[in-house]
């Protein structure tokens, strides 16, 4: 029992070590984003309003620039989530992530894959989950996108 244990917290700690890991190494793309947003929203008028009118740096950055450059950096967030699970997946299938107890696609492809000319569903039907969730995800990034877009004229 104490083993069972032992090993299935291993594996959660696995799985999040390497989401963990992944957001570590995507973090340079949030920053770009912001940094670009942030240069850009700088030299607009509002943001010289603001400064005329009295505002200091935290006030301007917390009213006028944060609220504006938070939908460019959701966006992001949103198309990185189908990635990442992909990613995981892939890990999953070399057998680098989540181990056989834990239900991962990866290792239901990975599983599949020595009775893929006989049983091809039990290699596809994770696939094409796999394949659903990241065009979920990336159709709600698109209307994320839409909807915290400043310039879309359409009515709310």
């Amino acid at each position: 029992m104490n083993f069972l244990i032992s090993f299935c917290l291993n594996n959660r700690i696995t799985v999040i070590l390497l989401t963990l890991a992944l957001a570590v190494i995507s973090w340079p793309k949030y920053a770009r984003v912001a940094r670009s947003q942030t240069l850009a929203l700088k030299s607009s008028g509002f943001v010289a309003a603001a400064r005329l009118s009295g505002d200091n740096s935290m006030q301007m950055i917390l009213r006028h620039i944060l609220p504006n450059i938070l939908g460019p950096i959701l966006v992001t967030a949103m198309l990185d989530i189908g990635t990442m699970m992909m990613e995981l997946a892939g890990l999953s299938f070399l057998n680098l992530g989540a181990q056989p107890p834990t239900a991962e696609w990866g290792n239901m492809m990975s599983g599949g894959r020595s009775m893929l000319q006989t049983y091809p569903w039990l290699v596809l039907s994770p696939g094409f989950a796999i394949f659903l969730s990241v065009v979920i995800f990336n159709l709600l990034g698109d209307t994320v996108r839409d909807y915290m877009d400043p310039k879309n004229s359409r009515a709310r």
